[in-house]
């Protein structure tokens, strides 16, 4: 009899690879704060010398609180997009969100520098405000349970009045997000929204 256990990436969760991702990358940060300026994404047109940023920007903080408030928000929005439409298709937003979210960055914030997974979280959310628009939550502070959709566009909003706040990256993903969510409610007969 073998106990030995086989190991296949097909069993790996991807929020918690997600998430470790980003705490490795917090961590390395934290040691070597001038890998902000490599992993970051810069507005035009230093884009252009670094595209990379594009990607590795999404998963790069350097404040915990902003770490701690995108992982808790990729934790539950990407649990619940996960059950809904599966890996790839969770995936798919993750990216694509975090991607559009990142160009709008760049295109409407051109001398800036961006880093963090807001875009991509965002692009969950939007897809959940269509897919389960009328499904109920509690946002902390505010005690009264309200409907998906309105947490996720009021948050939006509050958010982009606050300072040193990537709005650009917000809208991206959120658009992207919404994308996503019509296009698989429209082709998918198999989900229950």
């Amino acid at each position: 009899m073998n106990y030995q256990r086989s190991f296949n990436l097909r069993n790996l969760n991807p929020i918690i690879v997600i998430l470790a991702i980003n705490v490795l990358v917090f961590f390395a940060v934290r040691l070597f704060p001038d890998l902000i300026g490599y992993l970051g994404l810069w507005g035009r047109p230093l884009f252009v010398e670094r595209p990379w940023g594009l990607i590795t920007s999404v998963f790069t903080h350097y404040d915990l609180f902003h770490l701690f408030a995108n992982m808790f928000t990729l934790y539950f929005f990407g649990n619940y997009v996960l059950r809904l439409v599966g890996v790839k298709k969770f995936a798919l937003i993750y990216l694509a969100g975090g991607m559009l979210g990142g160009a709008f960055f760049v295109l409407l914030a051109p001398y800036s520098l961006a880093i963090g997974a807001s875009g991509a979280v965002f692009a969950l959310g939007g897809a959940l405000a269509i897919l389960v628009p009328n499904t109920k939550v509690i946002i902390f502070p505010i005690p009264i349970p309200m409907p998906l959709w309105v947490a996720v566009i009021g948050g939006f909003i509050i958010l982009s009045f606050m300072s040193g706040v990537a709005w650009q990256a917000h809208l991206g993903g959120l658009l992207a997000g919404l994308v996503a969510g019509l296009i698989f409610k429209q082709t998918s007969r198999n989900y229950y929204f």
